[in-house]
């Protein structure tokens, strides 16, 4: 059936506040009057009904012949659903690569894989997804949703960082004859020595040669990385607070050591990812900004309109990384450029967008820093009153970051405010917005999504450090800085998934140029991406 007629059907349901199963959308598209249809299915829904599910379509059909021959005409017709309509939502447009894409293989490169219309794999035009629950799993880890203890004294503070250097300390141990900074300053110049620790410092000297000051708990040293060494270039990755090991020797009077090789916790080059045990796939997407006068509610809607057809009846997953809304007073003078200025009323309008996803999808979602919770990452999932605004979809509300397990693929969900910071930090061939999915690799390198406190990234003290990578996870998927690009580092799939808002005047003046309307989809059984692009 034609794609306006589902959109039709969609907008409808979604305009009387329910959500609905694609194979429910398709059976009431696949009858002579879908409106009559609609009516007659609403009509017999139970009272406390939030999904319109394919049983309840089937029982509406199973009234009557009428409504296959199309001879019913209830009252009024007010679906207004025909099956010779037309409408303003077309059809995806092929996906296109930004700019900065160089087309070649993504492992451990800027590349993408096939940027086109996701391939179906065999999907026939009757076919839809399935419901059977012993057929999907979703799990959830390190989502610290009302866990939260930090009460923001200094002692809290000190233990955060003892937490991430006691576990990221672990993977670094056993490949370095590690000693304390107390113990290394009473050892005789000359000899060989290794240390683990936090960055305390990085600066260069008179010479041109780097001095890295490393800190653990019982001390600071400083270690020298000369100008010549290959792996001096390492030094321009460095961010403070983050935790690596260095070897080297000692200067004569001990006062300093020389680097001779330097370690990062990193993710192992022999890393295997998980895959699905079928063909099953997740969108990935983030930065919605419901609320802006610039969200792109035509591209959402074509977006929602295109999983309700047989192109995406592979399509089991919607995987969101935070903004859902355009938030109040995040950046100055923002309430000059808002279409609905109260934040509750963002979230109302959010959850009747979600509605046009079909119900029948599970979704997960992060909040970011445009959301209503703490700007203080780790950010807790969104409160009761706020989840109650989204109860039509029953979507799962974690916190930024969470560790989500699609059918033992996992993906590590994080906002990606730290990107910001990586980027003005790094040189540009290393981390640039033009290519954020690098500066996901060093972030992977470094195990932690925000290793470097005092910045632009806030951390909320905790009983221990939640933004630690304990896992190496087979996906890594980040928003923010709304640009889409995506990479393998060690055979993670790297993911800044671009977002819904087309250019604001916030960000002219700070020379963004977003990556609006794509909705990139993973093939859990492989890992490929496609692209499919709704502006």
């Amino acid at each position: 059936m034609p794609l306006e007629v589902t959109a039709r059907i969609v907008s409808e349901l979604a305009s009387r506040g329910y959500n609905a199963e694609r194979e429910a959308v398709t059976k009431l598209a696949a009858v002579a009057d879908p409106g009559a249809a609609l009516e007659r299915v609403v009509e017999d829904l139970p009272e406390d009904t939030l999904v319109v599910r394919t049983e309840h379509v089937e029982a509406a059909l199973s009234n009557g012949d009428d409504l296959a021959t199309g001879s019913v005409q209830p009252g009024g017709g007010q679906a207004g659903v025909d099956a010779d309509a037309t409408s303003s939502a077309g059809t995806t447009d092929d996906a296109s690569p930004p700019s900065t894409s160089t087309g070649a293989d993504p492992v451990e490169a800027g590349g993408s894989a096939a940027r086109s219309p996701v391939e179906t794999k065999g999907s026939t035009a009757g076919s839809g997804r399935s419901t059977d629950p012993d057929l999907r799993s979703l799990e959830i880890a390190n989502d610290m949703t009302g866990a939260s203890t930090g009460t923001g004294e200094y002692e809290d503070f000190v233990a955060v960082f003892r937490d991430r250097l006691e576990r990221l300390g672990a993977k670094l141990r056993g490949r370095v004859n590690h000693r304390p900074a107390t113990a290394i300053q009473d050892m005789p110049g000359g000899e060989e020595v290794a240390m683990v620790g936090l960055v305390n410092d990085v600066r260069s000297t008179a010479s041109g040669h780097w001095l890295v000051e490393l800190e653990d708990a019982t001390g600071t040293f400083p270690w020298l990385v000369m100008k010549d060494r290959e792996y001096a270039d390492l030094v321009e990755e460095l961010l403070c607070d983050e935790v690596l090991a260095m070897e080297g020797t000692l200067s004569g009077d001990s006062g300093i050591a020389f680097v001779d090789s330097m370690f990062f916790p990193d993710v192992p080059r022999t890393h295997e990812p998980s895959t699905a045990d079928r063909h099953v796939q997740a969108a990935l997407i983030s930065d919605v900004h419901v609320g802006s006068q610039e969200f792109m509610h035509d591209a959402w809607n074509r977006f929602t309109d295109w999983l309700h057809t047989p192109e995406a009846q592979h399509v089991e997953y919607l995987l969101i990384a935070g903004d859902m809304v355009e938030g109040v007073g995040v950046y100055p003078n923002q309430d000059e450029e808002l279409d609905v200025v109260d934040i509750y009323d963002q979230y109302e309008v959010f959850s009747e967008y979600l509605k046009g996803v079909p119900g029948n999808i599970e979704i997960v979602m992060i909040p970011g820093n445009h959301d209503a919770v703490r700007l203080a990452e780790p950010q807790p999932g969104f409160d009761e009153e706020l989840r109650e605004l989204m109860s039509a979809h029953d979507a799962r509300i974690v916190s930024n970051p969470s560790m989500v397990t699609l059918e033992g693929v996992s993906v590590l969900m994080y906002h990606g405010v730290s990107l910001d910071e990586v980027i003005a930090e790094l040189p540009e061939e290393k981390a640039s917005y033009d290519e954020p999915h690098k500066a996901m690799y060093q972030l992977l390198k470094k195990r932690h999504v925000a290793p470097q406190f005092g910045g632009h990234t806030r951390l909320a003290p905790e009983e221990k450090d939640y933004l630690v990578i304990d896992e190496v996870p087979d996906i890594f998927h980040t928003g923010h800085v709304h640009k889409l690009g995506f990479g393998k580092y060690h055979n993670v799939l790297a993911m800044n998934s671009g977002c819904w808002q087309a250019q604001t005047d916030f960000q002219k003046s700070v020379n963004i140029d977003p990556d609006s309307g794509y909705a990139p989809i993973v093939d859990l059984d492989t890992l490929d991406v496609t692209v499919q692009k709704f502006s």
